[in-house]
């Protein structure tokens, strides 16, 4: 137990604990009642919406139990919607992937980046092609020129692992994704989408989270007779969580830097925060600071992504 837990576990027993489930299961408040509000906290909807659902009602019931707060889940229509909520202050903590992250800090100023888990410090993207296609796996970005000519999607327009540094890796190949395929690149929307279209088919080749691919693959839910991976990319900084400015005001002073804490507590000691890490594909979760997504905002400047 935390030191934040354990400090605040008196305040917990006299005041109770609220669990509220929506009809719909699709969020939830779990904790004490503020007279300011639940934090309210989200992810970008990068895989499918059930699994998604799933890891960050898990994360919403720790933080409650953790800060003693109702917390709530409030599930986001895409990543545009994630920055935009943020903003307008409707949203307090938000799993970004690296892109999302700098563009949500961009917009807000006072914006906090809290932390990343231990994968996002070196994390990568994989190409994969349907066998039809013809397309060899190669062993370095240089190779991705073979893509040239293909019918290619990405993932979101503002995913990192599925359009940002894919898009980045395939112009050092030399290749101009805007002009060089089979007709205009498409976005799927999520990474479990350009899995599906590249395997069905519609697109020859894709890009996405490798941390997607692993997990689909070791699930079997992939059919890799049909579909297969063209080339893991070199590595960059990617997700992580970030929190709206204010918190402090709202949930008391100092409470920010305990949110921070309590994300990096999570460090598997007990079952609940082993099964937790796993539904993040992670072992642990590991500090992060603005420097850290510098190369990401860079990319995206050139890229025309962020203006």
């Amino acid at each position: 137990m935390s030191m934040v837990r354990r400090c605040r576990s008196l305040a917990a027993g006299v005041l109770g604990v609220v669990v509220v489930l929506s009809a719909a299961g699709c969020s939830s408040s779990v904790g004490v009642e503020e007279e300011d509000g639940p934090l309210r906290m989200s992810a970008i909807p990068d895989v499918d919406p059930s699994d998604l659902a799933e890891r960050e009602e898990a994360m919403a019931a720790y933080l409650a139990e953790e800060l003693d707060v109702a917390v709530e889940y409030v599930p986001v229509s895409d990543y545009a919607a994630s920055v935009s909520l943020l903003g307008t202050g409707d949203l307090d903590l938000v799993f970004y992937g690296g892109l999302t992250g700098v563009q949500a800090r961009l917009r807000t100023e006072g914006a906090r980046v809290l932390a990343q888990r231990d994968i996002d410090e070196r994390f990568r993207s994989v190409f994969i092609a349907h066998r039809d296609a013809g397309l060899e796996p190669v062993d370095d970005v240089a190779g991705l020129s073979e893509l040239a000519g293909s019918r290619f999607t990405f993932g979101s327009e503002s995913s990192t692992s599925g359009r940002l540094m894919p898009a980045y890796f395939l112009e050092q190949a030399g290749i101009d994704p805007e002009a060089d395929f089979a007709g205009a690149p498409g976005f799927s929307g999520s990474h479990d989408l350009t899995i599906d279209l590249v395997e069905a088919g519609s697109y020859e080749a894709g890009a996405l989270n490798l941390q997607v691919w692993q997990a689909r693959t070791e699930a079997g839910t992939v059919d890799t007779d049909t579909v297969r991976e063209i080339m893991r990319t070199p590595a960059y900084a990617d997700y992580h969580w970030v929190g709206a400015p204010g918190l402090d005001e709202r949930f008391g002073g100092g409470f920010t830097d305990d949110l921070r804490q309590a994300l990096l507590d999570v460090d598997g000691s007990d079952a609940e925060e082993t099964a937790l890490l796993e539904q993040y594909g992670a072992e642990a979760i590991v500090p992060a600071e603005p420097g850290d997504y510098e190369r990401i905002e860079e990319i995206a400047r050139t890229l025309d992504l962020i203006r």
